[in-house]
């Protein structure tokens, strides 16, 4: 099927169940991504921040830019003036860098704090520990210029369907409980992303309403290789 066809098959399934689809664009071309955006589609998600830039630059301006990837604090600076979205904050180091520059632009911006759930060495994010850790910290507290949206997590890359879904069904756990006890009173914690091209229906089955497909959407990627600004 087409890009268009594609995002127009998955709108019918996820619309109803209250399901929001980010359509991962990293590495596909502007062509593309105009395709999905001319069915309808106006999230999309990026790994790396100079790619972002370039399209941000290039495409219609009413596009909501999220950040899946992981992001470094030198990097913060070139996305803070129109990301929608970061989804992935894997420390308070990130966080507070994100607050001084959505402060320098006079923004709030939405984030989600990553959390580290595969049974994988190459995965980012917090622990439960650390996550509540912080949560509790007086530093967390001083920052006006960030939003915590809610929770993402990167199951395991297996085809073991149970371990994904005890992964999952963990993080699921874990956003009832952080929202509970930090943001009760904050309707706007209110986004568990997880779930990709490889599990969303598992993750969706776990109480995810947000997913994030790439090659469902878009076909397998070709890698291109992107300078890092510095």
């Amino acid at each position: 099927m087409s890009i268009a066809a594609n995002i127009e098959s998955l709108q019918v399934d996820l619309n109803p169940i209250g399901v929001t689809l980010v359509a991962v664009s990293k590495t596909k071309s502007n062509e593309e991504i105009m395709e999905a955006y001319q069915a309808g589609q106006r999230l999309f998600g990026e790994n790396m921040v100079q790619e972002m830039v370039e399209k941000y630059e290039a495409l219609p301006k009413d596009i909501a830019w999220h950040l899946v990837g992981h992001l470094q604090t030198n990097k913060v600076k070139y996305i803070a003036p129109f990301v929608s979205m970061i989804q992935s904050v894997d420390s308070l180091k990130v966080l507070k860098e994100i607050d001084k520059h959505a402060a320098k632009h006079n923004r709030t911006i939405d984030c989600l704090l990553q959390v580290y759930i595969a049974d994988e060495g190459t995965k980012f994010g917090f622990d439960h520990a650390e996550l509540i850790e912080m949560l509790r910290s007086d530093d967390f507290q001083g920052l006006p210029h960030i939003r915590v949206r809610g929770l993402m997590g990167i199951a395991t890359n297996t085809d073991n369907e149970k371990v994904v879904k005890e992964e999952f069904y963990e993080l699921k756990m874990l956003f009832d409980g952080i929202k509970a006890s930090f943001f009760r009173k904050e309707d706007t914690f209110d986004t568990l992303s997880m779930g990709m091209s490889s599990d969303y229906s598992l993750a969706i089955e776990k109480g995810a309403n947000m997913v994030r497909l790439g090659s469902t959407i878009f076909g397998k990627r070709v890698i291109k290789h992107y300078k890092n600004k510095e």
